[in-house]
């Protein structure tokens, strides 16, 4: 994030490849998630919206409750935030075991959006997030071990 180059880079290189898939808005998972998309849907010229941990959100929210490795947690987005149809890309920082970003799909599915992808700046492939969702997932960077 310092390096104002390098950031241009990667924002250049995600809009690339989330372009695609034509989105309406893009979604950011909670919380580093926000500093990918923002930005991203600035550069795409689309909205952006935000999945949270339960309560964080103003106004009416609409929730999805999803297990974890050690228990369960909860996300949320705002209830007027999405139309349904909207094309809804979900954005996080990085892809690991894949539940979070999942949940963010069943999330976005459940409010009406179309989900035609996920990406991330990052992806631990060898923890198999990607094999959890049901959509194509754009990483930048990918690491095996």
């Amino acid at each position: 994030l310092r390096d104002a180059d390098a950031w241009q880079v990667a924002m250049g290189r995600m809009a690339k490849a989330v372009r695609a898939y034509q989105p309406d808005l893009l979604a950011g998972v909670e919380s580093r998630g926000f500093l990918i998309a923002a930005p991203l849907a600035l550069k795409l010229g689309c909205g952006f919206v935000m999945l949270r941990k339960r309560g964080k959100l103003p106004g009416e929210t609409i929730g999805l409750e999803y297990a974890l490795e050690y228990g369960s947690d909860r996300i949320e987005v705002q209830a007027d935030a999405i139309e349904a149809g909207q094309r809804v890309v979900v954005v996080d920082d990085l892809l690991a075991t894949g539940g979070t970003m999942a949940a963010g799909i069943a999330l976005l599915r459940k409010v009406g959006a179309v989900v035609p992808a996920a990406a991330a700046l990052i992806e631990l492939t060898f923890l198999c997030g990607r094999s959890r969702l049901d959509v194509p997932c754009e990483a930048l960077v990918s690491y095996d071990t």
